[in-house]
This record gives structure tokens, C-alpha cells and sequence, in this order.
């Protein structure tokens, strides 16, 4: 897997808006810090626009983003929001420019569908936190120290605190993942996830239980999850039932869904929509240690 440059002072960062509008409010105070940081910052031409839900037209949106995948002067792009739009745009994009002059792409949630295609041109991103996620009653969050970490080349390791879920185990392999409803949407398609050998991080937002049940069975019965390494479960945040309830609770459904394999499964782990968002650099080799107590996740 090809890892793009890490950053230094007076690198070029571009943001771009592939998904959902935004309001400039959750944009401008990023920019500036990350300036602040001495990075040279520029917003695309459309980050700010809106069209329906979305950031712009298709096209407006993709523009921005093809226009940042082909600057070679870019050494990274770090998307505003997810929300809804990615899927729209995403068979049109050119890699060409991109695989010559890789650059690290940032996003999570709605933006797994570029980190799915990226790995498939052998490129590593990171599922890190956006944009709106980087100052919190004024002060720079700690999801946003962790990802400039990251962008500067410093390898992290994450604790996830203890849940008698977990089912312990070592693992060691490259991780892949993101948003659970988006890999659950590509599955079948020309932008399939491949899962074999690796260890798949899943998380999501606002579900129902039952969705949850119906996702990860198709995950199963797709193969997705027979030759795993591990499977690490980041934030379900949100989540909802029926009136008539489900039964189980969502560590139970993942399980269940697991149940025949024996590779360590971790929950409770910091990532996705939380207010503790640690980065992860999909594409790259991780280490896995799952026990009752605490549990890490390491570069290796």
C-alpha cells in the first residue's frame, strides 16, 4: 500500500465538500487553525454551496474534489462533513493524477466510499475526524490534535476501555472499514470492499437494531466476514428500536453475526461518530489486542 508524504509546515491542505452542505461556521474555525499550524489552507470553490442536501450539484462537488486529487502541490484533503453524496459522484473520479502525486484524504461516515476506492487503488487515508469536529467550546478537540499527529507522521496507538463483550485476541493485518450502512451499500457493486485478511473497523449512526441485524448478516452471507483478522466496533451512537424490540442489544448482534469465526472482536473502541474520534490510517498495518479489560489498536 502506498503511503502519501507526511506533512510539514507550509504544506498545502485543501478542503472539499464530496457529500452533504455545510454552514461556514463549521468550516472557518478549521481553517484557521489549521493555518495557525503553518499549513497553506484552500477551500474549494463550492464547499460552502447548496444544493438540496447537498454540498453543491454532482458535478459542482466533483469538480472540487477532482481539482484537489490532481494538484500536485496538495499533500492533503480533508473533507468538510459526510452526511449523503459521495456514492453520487464517486464513479466519475480520475485517480490518474492522484496515484502520481498521492496525498492523504481525511473524512469518516459518508466519505468510507472514497477511502473503499482509495485502498483499492493501493493508496492508504485516514478515517479521521472533519472539519466541524475540531473546536469544541473554543478550544481544539482531542480528535483534531490525534489527526495532526497523524498527518505529521506519528505512529498512534488507541485504547479502547473495557467491555466483558470483547471476545479477546491477537491480530495482526492491514485494516479496512469505515461507516457500516456505507459498506453495507457497495457490497455487489464495481466498488465491493475487500475484507479478506484484514481487520475491518465498523461503526454508525442512528440505526435501528434491526437494520444493524440486516447489515451485518449481509456482510456474512456476502463473505465479508469469514476470513477476517479481527473486527474492531468503533461508536454506535444513536441507535434506536422498535416498539416491539428487537431482543438484542448491539454487541449481541454483532456477535451473533460472528458467532462461527474465532478471530478477536473488540468493542467500545474510539472512532466514528463520537466526540473522541481517533484517527486511523485505513490501508495500513495494524495490531490488535483484545482482552475483557483494556484494549489497543497499534500501527505496526
Amino acid at each position: 500500500m502506498i503511503v502519501p508524504d507526511y506533512l510539514k509546515k507550509g504544506d498545502l491542505i485543501r478542503i472539499v465538500s464530496p457529500s452533504g452542505k455545510i454552514q461556514e461556521e463549521k468550516v472557518c474555525p478549521a481553517v484557521k487553525l489549521l493555518r495557525e499550524e503553518g499549513f497553506e489552507v484552500i477551500v474549494g470553490e463550492h464547499v460552502l454551496d447548496s444544493h438540496f442536501q447537498f454540498a453543491g450539484t454532482d458535478k459542482q462537488r466533483l469538480d472540487d474534489l477532482q481539482t484537489a486529487f490532481d494538484d500536485p502541490r496538495c499533500k492533503a484533503i480533508i473533507c468538510s462533513r459526510g452526511g449523503y453524496g459521495a456514492i453520487r459522484i464517486a464513479g466519475n473520479i480520475n485517480f490518474s493524477k492522484f496515484i502520481k502525486n498521492p496525498k492523504w484524504l481525511v473524512g469518516f461516515s459518508d466519505i468510507t466510499v472514497l477511502h473503499v476506492l482509495l485502498q483499492k487503488k493501493g493508496l492508504c487515508s485516514i478515517h479521521g475526524a472533519m472539519t466541524a469536529f475540531y473546536l469544541k467550546e473554543d478550544k481544539p478537540t482531542e480528535s483534531y490534535r490525534e489527526l495532526l499527529k497523524i498527518l505529521k507522521g506519528e505512529k498512534n496507538g488507541i485504547q479502547a476501555p473495557a467491555c466483558d463483550f470483547n471476545r479477546p485476541g491477537l491480530a495482526d493485518g492491514q485494516l479496512t472499514g469505515g461507516n457500516l450502512s456505507i459498506l453495507y451499500s457497495m457490497l455487489g457493486t464495481s466498488m465491493d470492499p475487500n475484507t479478506d485478511g484484514k481487520i475491518l473497523f465498523i461503526e454508525d449512526i442512528s440505526e435501528y437494531l434491526y437494520h444493524l441485524d440486516r447489515m451485518m448478516h449481509g456482510l456474512k452471507f456476502s463473505g465479508k466476514l469469514k476470513n477476517l483478522k479481527g473486527l474492531v466496533a468503533g461508536g454506535f451512537t444513536e441507535m434506536v428500536d422498535n416498539d416491539s424490540p428487537f431482543g438484542q442489544s448491539i454487541e449481541e448482534i454483532i456477535l451473533d453475526a460472528v458467532k462461527e469465526y474465532n478471530y478477536p472482536v473488540c468493542f467500545n473502541f474510539p472512532s466514528g461518530h463520537l466526540d473522541r474520534n481517533m484517527p486511523l490510517v485505513l490501508g495500513t498495518r495494524y495490531q490488535l489486542t483484545v482482552s475483557q479489560g483494556e484494549s489497543s489498536l497499534r500501527i505496526a
